[in-house]
């Protein structure tokens, strides 16, 4: 039955959702309502045998304090500045592969045999990704499905003990090897943590598993007229987002993840427990452990609760796309109206010729009944009151005139609103639904102060249409931030190299803008150099100081972010 659901996790991760409306998010939640409650039927007896565990071992592992953990944070840390302390930085000593699956089935004894798999197609889902810029050779022994906090402390105690890395797995829709493993180990999907624990309306708050995928909360809460604003991958968990500080669309108007997490309940590898802090909007109470873990890639600990700000759903939406005679007019356009006052965009995206012609002719149904201008196209959403975004589209008409003679285009149906925006919204999965057999895709960002918008993607534009290869770019230009997609032959060594050169001198190039080498993706095994480029040795040291007290044996999604000192 795992088999079977793994390749419905599959159809789910594939599955193209256009549209953020309920309708789609609710047709969504049928897809996988039928391996969720194939799942239930083993709750009874793993938590059986979960209690016998705790009978035998006792419950310190399960009600460590934050109080505790700080305090082993700090007095590590103060250890690894000492000198004397040199086995704390020597390199980490992992098991064998005999060890590590000795260490699956000590899991599967506590937890029950159906909780994990050794199933090679399973093992090569969770370590592989085809939009993945950066994967590893190496493969996980074993993949542990939890399904509570007290689960993922068994996990944690068992490889703890055993020496066993663990890799922490969402949706598997980042795009920087942030789930790889390269050391192997075991890997802990949370796809199965996806219960809404509570959802507090009056406060404008709910508190999740991180295997909740954001549309599936938005549908779920919609009738309180309160969202997550969060718009990334439409298969992303909030898990993930956590992980890697994600955005989306929504950016320009609601920030990122880091501005929408209150706290967080993280299991740390030794298997204790730390919740970050508690409800209220504002604290001022200690170290700002969350943001710690928001971001961290889950190098620091399995993120097991979170809890969401939520934000009131704007009373009417529209959006437009406009089309431009070259990518630097675009860009220079999109600059001019986010610095323009008087209009609150919610939302402005960009996409090149290269991707407008995909979508002609292999986008969906939906997007493909209009016929899109093979030129760069912005995209934009509006949101508030019916009259205020009849205003801003008005306004915004006319700023545009002095950079395109194309006509805007604007939605004036619900169905209409749908159909333009699918266009942005379908660009990953088209592209991915072209690429070449034997090709791989590299895709990745970057972002930079906004006067220095258009020029970065004029020449980086430029620069990788050079190569001869499919090269496009997308992206959330309303805070500065886009993507640059390639196919290349990974077996053609020339051309391989000519891409990753196109690359670091994109990365580079955002560097002497004052900009930085990752915007929404995070590091992954793919950007360590380009991190350590972007804030030099002395702050990548002090993170591996924090990395070294909180996991002293490197276990916790090793080779990710950094390198062990």
């Amino acid at each position: 039955m795992l088999h079977q659901r793994t390749f419905g996790q599959l159809s789910r991760n594939l599955a193209i959702r256009a549209s953020t409306t309920v309708p789609a998010v609710t047709a969504n939640c049928a897809v996988t309502a039928s391996w969720r409650t194939h799942r239930s039927n083993y709750t009874a007896a793993k938590h059986a045998q979960l209690g016998s565990w705790r009978r035998e071992h006792g419950n310190t592992v399960f009600f460590s304090t934050a109080a505790f953990g700080v305090g082993i944070l700090l007095a590590t840390l103060y250890q690894v500045n000492d000198e004397s302390t040199s086995s704390l930085v020597s390199q980490p000593h992992y098991a064998g592969r005999s060890g590590m699956l000795d260490a699956a089935q000590k899991i599967a004894s506590l937890l029950g045999e159906d909780m994990i798999t050794y199933d090679t197609d399973v093992l090569e889902h969770h370590g592989h990704s085809d939009w993945s810029t950066a994967n590893s050779e190496g493969r996980a022994v074993a993949v542990v499905f939890p399904r509570s906090t007290e689960d993922v402390c068994v996990i944690a105690r068992v490889c703890n003990d055993y020496n066993v890395p663990m890799v922490p797995f969402g949706a598997g829709s980042s795009v920087e090897g942030n789930f790889s493993q390269p050391h192997s180990g075991i890997c802990v999907d949370t796809s199965f943590m996806d219960k809404v624990i509570a959802f507090h309306p009056d406060d404008m708050d709910v508190v999740v598993q991180p295997g909740v995928n954001w549309m599936d909360l938005n549908a779920e809460i919609a009738a309180s007229g309160l969202f997550a604003p969060m718009d990334p991958s439409p298969t992303a968990t909030v898990g993930g987002m956590v992980s890697t500080n994600c955005s989306g669309t929504n950016a320009m108007r609601y920030g990122t993840m880091k501005d929408w997490v209150l706290n967080l309940t993280v299991v740390l590898p030794d298997g204790s427990i730390v919740k970050t802090r508690r409800r209220p909007r504002k604290t001022s109470a200690g170290y700002n452990l969350t943001s710690l873990f928001v971001g961290a890639e889950g190098t620091l600990g399995i993120v097991t609760e979170v809890t969401l700000k939520l934000a009131p759903l704007p009373q009417d939406t529209s959006v437009a796309a406009v089309s431009f005679p070259t990518i630097k007019a675009a860009a220079a356009a999109a600059s001019y109206l986010i610095r323009s006052s008087g209009v609150q965009l919610a939302a402005l995206e960009i996409m090149d010729d290269v991707q407008m012609r995909v979508l002609n002719q292999h986008g969906s149904a939906t997007v493909r009944k209009r016929r899109w201008a093979e030129k760069p196209t912005l995209f934009l959403k509006f949101s508030g009151t019916t009259d205020a975004i009849n205003s801003d589209l008005k306004r915004v008409r006319d700023s545009l005139t002095s950079f395109t003679s194309e006509p805007f285009q604007t939605a004036s149906t619900k169905q209409e609103e749908h159909d333009i925006w699918a266009a942005r919204k379908e660009a990953l999965f088209t592209m991915l639904s072209i690429r070449p057999e034997g090709t791989q895709l590299w895709s990745t960002d970057v972002a930079v102060p906004l006067s220095r918008l258009a020029e970065i993607i004029d020449l980086s534009k430029s620069e990788c249409g050079q190569l001869g290869i499919f090269a496009s770019v997308v992206g959330h230009v309303g805070d500065g931030n886009f993507h640059v997609a390639m196919f290349y032959d990974p077996n053609d060594v020339e051309q391989t190299a000519k891409v990753a050169k196109a690359v670091k001198n994109m990365t580079d190039r955002a560097l002497k803008m004052d900009g930085t080498v990752s915007g929404e993706h995070a590091i992954g095994i793919g950007k360590k150099k380009s991190l350590r480029d972007e804030l030099g040795p002395e702050t990548i040291s002090l993170m591996q100081k924090l990395k070294l007290a909180v996991d002293p044996k490197w276990l916790m999604n090793p080779g990710k972010v950094f390198s062990h000192p």
